[in-house]
């Protein structure tokens, strides 16, 4: 029915005059048609001429070239950040190492420090003795020249006791000897 209806139309309008024509749309005209027909392959022969030699190309220059712009610059980040990985990976090795040799170097210095201190320690308990060892010679000496002394002291006591309650001088010489004997009976408790 469609076709019909088509070809109905198409023979209304080739065999009658059509009045738009005559009223002055030359365009509806079927005598002009066979000109405009023309015409329009000219114009859309050289519009396509012309978009396909002039325009296209530089289109697809243009776009060929953002394209490899584009690639080029992918490939120089590629290349850059494979080159920052390489450089990260080297940092992360020298850091390793820095580690390793910091822990060296106080692994080192705390062996020194304990060897420093151990000599240091030997030093001060030599020194300690010495001074231990001075001080009991001293001691010693203190006690000797103190019981020398106290002997002394005990014979003048002694001499004076007795010529006080006597009224007599004793002989020194015996006073110094029965001094002496005590001292030694007694001495021994005390050192």
């Amino acid at each position: 029915m469609k076709s019909f209806l088509s070809t109905f139309i198409a023979t209304l309008v080739i065999n009658s005059d059509l009045y738009a024509a005559e009223a002055g749309m030359p365009q509806l005209d079927p005598k002009y048609w066979a000109s405009q027909a023309f015409w329009l392959i000219v114009v859309f022969a050289v519009l396509y001429i012309s978009i396909s030699k002039f325009y296209l190309p530089k289109i697809k220059n243009n776009l060929d070239n953002r394209e490899n712009k584009i690639k080029e610059d992918v490939d120089y980040a590629n290349k850059f950040k494979e080159q920052s990985e390489s450089k990260i990976k080297e940092y992360e090795v020298i850091i390793e190492k820095a580690k390793k040799e910091v822990a060296k170097i106080i692994l080192q210095s705390k062996n020194n420090l304990d060897k420093d201190i151990q000599s240091k320690k030997e030093s001060l308990e030599k020194e300690i003795e010495k001074e231990i060892s001075k001080a009991h010679s001293e001691i010693s000496e203190m006690k000797k020249n103190s019981i020398s002394s106290i002997q002394n002291l005990s014979e003048n006591i002694t001499s004076t006791i007795i010529q006080s309650i006597s009224g007599d001088k004793l002989n020194e010489s015996s006073i110094k000897a029965t001094v002496e004997d005590v001292t030694r009976k007694n001495v021994s408790r005390y050192l």
